[in-house]
């Protein structure tokens, strides 16, 4: 999907679930999991594909320290005066997610949030974001994603299950973390039939487990 192009004409319905309670109480859950048993500051936590800003802004006031990175310019102005209106510790930067820049800064990051932009990948993507995301997430790191399940959309983002995750995050664990519970309106839900659902990543031997 051309997101330069989406965010020049002012087509971004994924903002949508930002007034989507369902969504916001499902995104509340994630997050909470991850901070079970401590309290803020919580950490470095990267916002990949972060578009506006809409999550990282969450995470921030949450209490994590946030980055989020975008390719698109247009999309992290928005996310730049959204950061500046919420007051809240968050840095956009411009940058591709299958070639992160080393000053974003190595092995440092407890939390990672993808909502969107993996299952748009292609393969080849998905293995080089696979390796730079595990080159930058602390040893103890979660990732958090949001996947459409795969189905032919023309160009809009095919999906990836469990598995195609796994294939590009050797050496972590995958689970199914449910679904998102976001409705698009009824014409949209019909033709693309996303079915939304969050996975969670973590380190294979590195004590993470299911987090309960």
């Amino acid at each position: 999907m051309n997101y330069e192009l989406a965010y020049r004409i002012g087509f971004h319905p994924w903002e949508d679930a930002e007034t989507h309670a369902p969504f916001l109480e499902k995104f509340a859950e994630v997050i909470a999991r991850e901070e079970r048993g401590r309290e803020p500051p919580y950490g470095p936590a990267l916002d990949l594909g972060c578009g506006s800003g809409i999550w990282g802004v969450q995470l921030a006031r949450r209490g994590w320290r946030v980055t989020g990175v975008d390719i698109v310019e247009r999309a992290l102005v928005r996310a730049r005066e959204r950061i500046e209106e919420a007051g809240v510790d968050m840095r956009a930067v411009r940058g591709d997610v299958t070639a992160l820049d080393g000053s974003l800064g190595a092995g440092s990051y407890r939390l990672v949030l993808d909502t969107g932009t993996f299952h748009g990948f292609d393969p080849a993507q998905r293995t080089a974001m696979g390796r730079e995301v595990s080159a930058i997430a602390a040893e103890d790191a979660s990732i958090l994603m949001l996947s459409w399940v795969p189905r032919r959309r023309g160009p809009l983002p095919r999906g990836a299950n469990r598995e195609e995750i796994a294939a590009a995050f050797p050496g972590w664990a995958v689970e199914d973390a449910g679904p998102s519970h976001f409705e698009a309106p009824k014409p949209v839900e019909l033709l693309l039939r996303p079915e939304e659902h969050w996975f969670r990543l973590h380190r294979q031997g590195a004590g993470g487990g299911t987090g309960d």
